[in-house]
C-alpha cells in the first residue's frame, strides 16, 4: 500500500493515548479500527468486494478526517458536503456517506463537553441550509437502495432543518434514527458495549463483538432496504445465534460467526450490513474520544 493517501497507523495507539490526541486523529484511528475489524459481511484486510477494499476505506479516512474535524467551525451540512467531495476525490465508490453523517455532529461537540450531553444542541441547531448541504452531498456519494419517499425525496429537495428531514426517514435508516432521536444507539448502546468489551490487546474483538449486538438489537436497514425487512430479522437472528452460541471463546460461535459471514457474503454482498458498520464506526469514535484514561 502506497500513496499519499494510504497513512495507516502502526501500530494502533492504547486507550491511555487517546485524551491527548486531536479530534482528526481519533476520527481517522476509529475509521481505521472499524474496517480493519473482521466484522461479518464487511471490508476488512482479508476481504473486499468486488469495487471495494479496505485501502478504499484507509484512503477515505485520510481525505475526510481533517475536514469532519472542523465541523463545528464549518457547520454540519458544510462539513458533511466536504467530506463527501474530499472522498470522491480519492475513491470511486461511496465507501462512508454513513459514517461522516454520523461523525459531523458528534466531532463538532466542544472537546470540553461530553458527547451525551453535547449532542442535543449540535442537533437542535441544525438549519435548512445544512439540508440542502446533505441532499448534495447524498446525490454526489451516489448510496444504494435509497429508493422513492413520499416525503424529503432527494430529487425534490428538503422542506426543513436537516433534523426534520432525518426524522421523515427515521423508520427506514438507522443513520436518519440518530439524527432525529438524539443518538441512542451510538450514545446509548455503542458506548456502553464498548466500555465493557473493549481491552487493547483484542481490540478487534470489542469492534467485532459491537457488531454483532447491533446487528441484534436494530436489525440493519441497509439489508431492509436492499433485501427486505424479513432478511434483515433473519440477519439479526443469526448475529443473535452467534453470540448465544458463546462467540468469541466458544468453537461453536466462531463456526456459526464464519456461517454469518458466508451468509451476509452471499448474492453478491446484497446482505452487506453496511449501517451497522457505520454505526460502529461512529461509536468508536465516540469511545475513543470519552476515554479519559
Amino acid at each position: 500500500m502506497s500513496g499519499p493517501h494510504s497513512r495507516q497507523p502502526a501500530p494502533f495507539l492504547p486507550l491511555s493515548a487517546m485524551a491527548t490526541r486531536s479530534t482528526e486523529e481519533l476520527i481517522f484511528e476509529a475509521c481505521l479500527r472499524e474496517v480493519q475489524a473482521p466484522k461479518p459481511g464487511n471490508v476488512h484486510p482479508g476481504a473486499a468486494f468486488s469495487d471495494l477494499t479496505c485501502e478504499d476505506f484507509i484512503r477515505s479516512a485520510h481525505a475526510v478526517a481533517p475536514v469532519l474535524a472542523r465541523a463545528g467551525e464549518l457547520g454540519i451540512g458544510p462539513a458533511i458536503l466536504l467530506a463527501v467531495q474530499a472522498t470522491r476525490r480519492v475513491v470511486a465508490t461511496n465507501t462512508n456517506l454513513g459514517m461522516i453523517l454520523l461523525l459531523a455532529p458528534l466531532a463538532a461537540i466542544p472537546r470540553d463537553r461530553s458527547l451525551v450531553d453535547g449532542i442535543e444542541p449540535i442537533l437542535a441547531a441544525l438549519t435548512r441550509d445544512d439540508a440542502v448541504a446533505v441532499y448534495q452531498a447524498i446525490r454526489l456519494a451516489m448510496p444504494g437502495a435509497m429508493g422513492d419517499v413520499p416525503e424529503g425525496d432527494l430529487a425534490v429537495g428538503p422542506t426543513g432543518t436537516l433534523r426534520e428531514m432525518m426524522a421523515l426517514a427515521a423508520n427506514r435508516d438507522s443513520v436518519a434514527a440518530e439524527y432525529a432521536r438524539g443518538f441512542p444507539i451510538v450514545l446509548g448502546r455503542g458506548l456502553p458495549i464498548l466500555a465493557r468489551r473493549w481491552h487493547d490487546e483484542i481490540w478487534e474483538e470489542a469492534v467485532v463483538g459491537l457488531h454483532l449486538e447491533l446487528m441484534v438489537a436494530i436489525p440493519d436497514t441497509l439489508i431492509a432496504r436492499k433485501c427486505g425487512p424479513e432478511v434483515a430479522r433473519e440477519s439479526a437472528d443469526r448475529a443473535e445465534r452467534v453470540l448465544d452460541a458463546g462467540w468469541p471463546a466458544d468453537p461453536n460461535g466462531r463456526r456459526l460467526c464464519v456461517e454469518l459471514d458466508a451468509w451476509l457474503r452471499a448474492d453478491g454482498h446484497r446482505r452487506n450490513p453496511g449501517t451497522t458498520a457505520d454505526l460502529v464506526a461512529a461509536s468508536v469514535f465516540a469511545f475513543l474520544r470519552e476515554h479519559r484514561g
